[in-house]
């Protein structure tokens, strides 16, 4: 598929390589300001706990 990608964008091998890192630098503005916000709330990885918890399981006693 890459090589299908270079050989359909126009120009020679620098303007395809600044094409490309321009493309790379869009998609990661969009990630950065757009997608990643959006999943941020849904995905909650700062609130997990460790032990200590109602959920802990008890140990077993002596």
């Amino acid at each position: 598929m890459y090589a299908w990608l270079w050989r359909h964008l126009p120009g020679d091998r620098l303007q395809r390589t600044g094409l490309v890192l321009a493309a790379l630098v869009v998609v990661g503005v969009l990630l950065w300001y757009f997608v990643f916000p959006w999943v941020e709330p849904k995905l909650q990885f700062d609130h997990g706990t460790v032990g200590g918890g109602a959920s802990a399981p008890a140990s077993p006693g002596p």
